[in-house]
């Protein structure tokens, strides 16, 4: 059992995060229940749309940290339409659109042009950060009609249209990355030139996880927006960080070509639950990224060393298993 846990980091993150709302639990009566787990997925949601956009680009050995400018944008795009009179659905499109035109940049710029990934998204990240500046001059965006608010408001068994859309999303990536197509990302990230050897179209996907990536960076604003009802001129910022840091936790390797929508779902959970658990405690908000740093390492430096102590176990059980197989060869040799 623990050999099972230590080599499977979304069971050691599940298992931790278990035993920390459990701790919870025991300090603030009432916080385990139907109620508080809406909450954390409510509270989840905006972080894990970003997550699952950032997934597939890590999948293929690349990086993107315009995820919170993007959603920015997004979000500044619907806002500006909804205050100039369009309908709620046109309104839904414009920021889709601006998403995935940004993550199409994002993917041309790498793919296209050979711009390292790192280099061209912080590039990216000023640049969409900057149109979102100067289309606002800067302002917040207030005023949003109720029927976009409607749409983080909870309703069916306790969540929200953009709920059940997220979980939708969840299970879609779960399935594309079981399909043929699904692994050709995985392929291309764990070897390149073995994806390419193989014809795989390897910048053609890139692309692709780029454009995704946007789309799904759009659908985290339209939730930020709907969820608070208005748009500060900071929207987004350093969530892209914070998502990456969810993506490592859950065991997404930023080289590429590993990772399960399982860790994205524990890793973001696991952020969440934390700052949800400080809030029923009545910890100071400051202490936020304090408390959530220090678990972050704690989960990492355990797993670590588990990890370290199970590889020193099985060079131990070769060694034993090379000296048998040799003082057992010895007699034949002798008697030959």
């Amino acid at each position: 059992m623990l050999e099972r846990i230590a080599r499977d980091r979304v069971a050691t993150l599940f298992l931790v995060t278990v035993a920390v709302l459990s701790l919870v639990g025991l300090a603030a009566p009432g916080f385990l229940s139907a109620g508080t787990a809406t909450i954390i997925w409510s509270n989840g949601l905006v972080l894990m749309l970003v997550a699952l956009g950032i997934f597939p680009v890590i999948l293929t050995r690349n990086i993107d940290v315009s995820g919170g400018s993007i959603l920015g944008l997004s979000a500044v795009v619907l806002g500006l339409a909804l205050n100039d009179g369009f309908a709620l659905p046109l309104a839904l499109g414009f920021a889709l659109g601006a998403g995935i035109f940004a993550g199409v940049v994002n993917g041309l710029l790498v793919a296209g042009l050979g711009v390292p990934s790192i280099v061209a998204t912080l590039g990216t990240l000023g640049l969409f950060r900057g149109v979102m500046l100067i289309t606002t001059g800067g302002e917040w965006i207030e005023e949003l009609p109720e029927a976009l608010k409607s749409l983080g408001a909870k309703s069916f068994g306790g969540l929200s249209i953009m709920g059940i859309i997220t979980a939708l999303v969840i299970v879609a990536v779960w399935w594309f990355l079981r399909s043929r197509r699904g692994r050709w990302v995985m392929v291309t990230g764990d070897n390149r030139e073995a994806a390419r050897h193989l014809g795989l179209p390897v910048r053609r996907i890139e692309l692709l996880a780029f454009t995704w990536a946007g789309a799904m960076y759009a659908l985290a604003g339209i939730t930020f927006a709907a969820q608070i009802g208005f748009v500060p001129n900071q929207a987004g910022n350093g969530i892209e960080l914070r998502a990456i840091a969810a993506l490592v936790l859950g065991g997404i390797s930023l080289l590429g070509g590993v990772g399960s929508v399982g860790g994205v779902v524990i890793g973001v959970i696991f952020f969440t639950s934390i700052d949800t658990s400080l809030v029923f405690l009545k910890i100071p908000a400051y202490w936020n990224d304090l408390i959530g740093g220090a678990m972050l390492l704690g989960v990492l430096l355990i797993d670590g060393r588990l990890r370290i102590a199970l590889e020193a176990r099985d060079r131990a059980a070769r060694y034993r298993r090379g000296s048998q197989a040799e003082q057992k060869s010895r007699p034949l040799e002798d008697a030959a």
